[in-house]
């Protein structure tokens, strides 16, 4: 079991970054995938969700809405999370969690850096 966080970097305020995270070795499409931070010195919080359905439910923490937006492609294993007009209080470890009542899988995260 995998999962793999991508996209993370370096950025301005006011830019854009999409992550990505690609899982291996499970039925990714079963999971609600979320995605959670962790800045400096302080606690990991969930920014973003996304279900199963079709369509699939979401939920966006909210320091993030209407400026992060979580998308899936099953058919790639893949959940997206795109972000934009990021801000300094951005600037985070990010990473990816599939989560089912029988299943609970984390990625190594992957850092985003806001600043000028």
């Amino acid at each position: 079991v995998q999962l793999v966080e991508s996209g993370g970097g370096s950025v301005q305020p006011g830019g854009s970054l999409r992550l990505a995270c690609t899982g291996s070795g499970f039925a990714f499409g079963d999971f609600n995938i979320r995605w959670h931070r962790q800045a400096p010195g302080k606690g990991r919080e969930m920014v973003a969700a996304i279900g199963i359905s079709n369509p699939p439910t979401t939920y966006y923490a909210d320091a993030v809405k209407g400026r992060f937006t979580i998308s899936r492609n099953d058919a790639k294993n893949t959940v997206y999370l795109q972000m934009k007009n990021l801000r300094f209080d951005d600037t985070a470890v990010y990473y990816c969690n599939a989560h089912r009542s029988f299943g609970d899988y984390w990625g190594q995260g992957t850092q985003v850096t806001v600043s000028s």
